[in-house]
């Protein structure tokens, strides 16, 4: 989800520590959000994570709200009692659930409620209620050679002797087997789930409820050990640029060459479109549910 989403919470500006001659060097902590944050545009990883205060984000949007409601939702469902782990009692998170920021108006934000009940009856009309998942919404972390990941997991499954991270979406495109093994969130959630739970996992599973589809992987310990590099990759570029910040104020020219800003037509839908003039020329901006899934 992007929503998403993995639990993740802004730290405070980190104070730099000169490092000892033959001291440990301190892992990074970091979650797949903020790690991929940075790699989409590291002027955006600023706003989100370096600044203080935080530069005002743009309106919510409407896709979120929907996208948190079912994860709310589904994850109350595995609270009840097995006897009440129905559908319908599914339906009734939903509406106890629901989030209105972001829609036109009143009517529109009741169309996606009923799309959205309609989503959650179906998906867990195929799911067993006593196939009693290892987490729900739970917390994972593991250690790498300079790293500290972590994030919080929709569900984790027991297949057996092994491990299956399930991660929820309610967004426009279904994912396929492609985007499940490319993931950089699942897998590293997979490793971490591998070291707090003490148990094997390799399997990776997307579930779109407007589509009632599954997209799955089972990535091979080497495949997980390339996205453990990819996510050291791409936090020692982030560490550097941390520090960089930290040690004092930056003029304007000196944080634009710290932090670039990475256009495409992804700005639209930036939380900071209205900070960045090159976001702006970039992309149109666009309505607060464009993102809504019409299905």
């Amino acid at each position: 989800m992007t929503a998403a989403t993995d639990g993740e919470r802004p730290p405070q500006t980190r104070h730099v520590q000169e490092e000892l001659s033959g001291m440990p060097v301190r892992l990074y902590p970091a979650t797949p959000t903020r790690l991929l944050t940075w790699l989409d545009c590291p002027r955006r990883y600023r706003f989100a994570y370096l600044d203080r205060p935080m530069p005002p984000k743009g309106p919510p949007w409407a896709h979120n709200s929907v996208g948190a409601a079912v994860h709310s939702a589904l994850a109350d469902w595995w609270t009840l009692p097995f006897a009440q782990r129905t559908p319908r009692a599914g339906v009734a998170a939903v509406r106890r659930r629901w989030l209105t920021d972001g829609f036109r108006d009143e009517t529109q934000s009741a169309a996606a409620r009923e799309r959205a009940v309609t989503w959650v009856g179906e998906y867990l009309g195929r799911v067993d209620p006593g196939a009693e998942p290892v987490g729900v919404e739970r917390t994972v972390s593991t250690p790498t050679r300079t790293l500290v990941l972590s994030g919080r997991v929709d569900r984790i499954d027991a297949r057996g002797d092994v491990l299956a991270i399930v991660d929820y979406k309610t967004g426009r495109h279904e994912p396929d087997e492609a985007d499940a093994r490319s993931s950089l969130a699942l897998a590293v959630y997979a490793v971490a789930a591998r070291r707090t739970l003490r148990r094997p996992c390799s399997r990776v599973e997307l579930h779109h409820l407007p589509s009632g589809t599954v997209a799955a992987a089972d990535h091979s310990p080497e495949g997980l050990e390339r996205k453990v590099a990819e996510a050291e990759s791409i936090g020692a570029d982030a560490a550097r640029a941390d520090a960089g910040y930290a040690r004092g104020e930056m003029s304007r020219s000196e944080l634009d060459a710290a932090f670039p800003p990475l256009t495409s037509p992804a700005c639209s839908w930036c939380d900071w479109r209205r900070h960045c003039p090159e976001g702006q020329a970039a992309a149109p901006e666009i309505e607060p549910w464009a993102g809504l899934n019409p299905r």
